[in-house]
């Protein structure tokens, strides 16, 4: 799996489970004030990745991700790819 891989799964998580419109997910995105995810749809999203990219992910390390890239970044840390 490529980067642009994981920004495209990333994405597709986004779009299918809170329906935002693809224009809007650009790696500055912020997750709570631009995409407007609560800490609901927060968990919800961290489920998501794991299933997907089959990882764990600890939650003082899901608080830490803001944005888009920091989402991308950290599953790409977690897979190994460069």
């Amino acid at each position: 799996m490529t980067r642009e891989e994981v920004i495209a799964e990333v994405n597709r998580i986004m779009i299918d489970e809170f329906e935002l419109e693809e224009e809007i997910l650009t790696p500055e995105a912020r997750l709570l004030e631009e995409l407007e995810l609560d800490s609901l749809d927060g968990v919800d999203f961290i489920v998501a990745l794991e299933k997907r990219f089959e990882c764990r992910i600890q939650e003082e390390e899901a608080r830490k991700l803001s944005t888009l890239n920091e989402v991308y970044s950290y599953i790409c840390e977690a897979k190994g790819i460069q």
